[in-house]
């Protein structure tokens, strides 16, 4: 679908909606193709890919005293 910048400025929303849905949507400035509308395609992060690499003990969320925070943080 071409359309002019100015039918563009007024018609937005529904070119976004078209473009989304698989359109292509080409915006002409004075008849000339100017710039392809296209959605915007995120890549979905996966929680727990590097899972396997992390250890965790069975009290982990419990409050540590001194001498844990001093072991866990390397000071002796």
């Amino acid at each position: 679908m071409l359309v002019n910048m100015h039918e563009a400025k007024s018609q937005l929303s529904k070119l976004i909606v078209a473009a989304e849905a698989g359109d292509e949507v080409i915006i002409a400035r004075r008849g000339k193709p100017a710039v392809r509308l296209v959605p915007v395609r995120l890549k979905k992060f996966r929680l727990g890919r590097l899972a396997h690499l992390v250890e965790t003990v069975p009290n982990f969320d419990e409050p540590m005293d001194g001498a844990d925070s001093a072991r866990r943080v390397g000071v002796s």
